[in-house]
C-alpha cells in the first residue's frame, strides 16, 4: 500500500525502455531516466547520440516504437503532441518556430493555457520581466525578430501554457555572448519557480552550471546518469562520450 511520503518520492518523469526510429535506422535503444519535479536534467552527448530524438519522442514527434513515458504517473507514451502538452509537457524546438506573421504580443497569447490546479499561472508580463527585449518589440512580427530574440519568443510562449515540464533542445546555439547569459539565467528562473526542465545544450560549462542531474547518452543508450559533480569525477567517461 502506497503512502503519502511514497507518492512525493516518485518523479515527475519516469522514462523506461524508450526505443525510437528515424526509418529504418534504430537511433533510441531502449533510453531510461527520470525527472524529479523542480529539477533540470541536461542530456548530453555527442552530436548523433540522440539528445535531440528523446525529447522529440517525449513529445511525440517522432513515434516511439516501444518503451514507458510517465508523466505524473500518467503514460503518455503513443499519444499526439496536442495532448502530451495539455497534460503539462512543453517543448521548446531548437528551430525556434515562432508564428512569423504575428507579433510578438500574439504569439504570446497563442501560448496561453488556464492555469493548472494548486500552480499560479505564468502571465505576459513576466515573459516581458525575463526578457524586456521583447516587450520593447512587443507589435514587432515575429519573422523580423533577431534568433536570439526568436528563441526567447519559444521559450516564452512555451511557458504560457503553464507545463509541469518544459524541454528545450540547444537554446544557446548560435546566440551572442550576452544573449546567452539572459537565457541561462532565465532557465535556472524557471527552475526556480518549481518548473522541471530537460535541456539539450552542447555548452558544456553551461550545462554544468544550471542542471541538478545529467544523462549522459551514447548511441541511443544511457551511458551515465547522476549530478554534475560526480560525472566532472569521470573524466573518462568525457572522454570517450563528449570528446572533453
Amino acid at each position: 500500500m502506497s503512502t503519502h511520503r511514497d507518492i512525493a518520492a516518485q518523479p515527475l518523469l519516469r522514462v523506461d525502455g524508450l526505443h525510437a526510429y528515424y526509418g529504418k535506422s534504430h537511433i533510441l535503444g531502449g533510453v531510461d531516466f527520470e525527472v524529479g519535479t523542480g529539477r533540470v536534467l541536461s542530456l548530453l552527448g555527442r552530436n548523433g547520440s540522440g539528445r535531440s530524438t528523446t525529447i522529440k519522442a517525449l513529445m511525440g514527434l517522432v513515434p516511439p516504437a516501444a518503451g514507458k513515458v510517465a508523466l505524473d504517473g500518467r503514460d503518455v507514451a503513443g499519444l499526439p503532441p496536442h495532448a502530451i502538452a495539455r497534460a503539462g509537457m512543453a517543448y521548446v524546438p531548437e528551430e525556434r518556430e515562432v508564428f512569423a506573421n504575428l507579433t510578438v504580443e500574439e504569439n504570446l497569447i497563442m501560448g496561453m493555457q488556464p492555469p493548472r490546479p494548486g500552480i499560479a499561472a505564468w502571465t505576459v508580463a513576466q515573459m516581458f520581466d525575463y526578457f524586456p527585449r521583447l516587450k520593447e518589440r512587443r507589435n514587432t512580427q515575429a519573422g523580423n525578430l533577431s534568433g536570439g530574440e526568436q528563441q526567447m519568443l519559444t521559450m516564452c510562449r512555451s511557458l504560457l501554457g503553464n507545463p509541469k515540464l518544459i524541454m528545450i533542445d540547444e537554446p544557446t546555439e548560435g546566440l551572442a555572448p550576452k544573449i546567452v547569459t539572459v537565457v541561462s539565467e532565465a532557465i535556472q528562473d524557471i527552475h526556480r519557480h518549481g518548473v522541471s526542465v530537460i535541456l539539450v545544450e552542447q555548452k558544456l560549462t553551461i550545462t554544468m552550471k544550471i542542471s541538478t542531474d545529467v544523462c549522459l547518452l551514447g548511441h541511443g543508450h544511457v551511458v551515465f546518469s547522476g549530478s554534475p559533480e560526480e560525472l566532472n569525477q569521470s573524466p573518462q567517461l568525457l572522454k570517450d562520450w563528449l570528446a572533453v
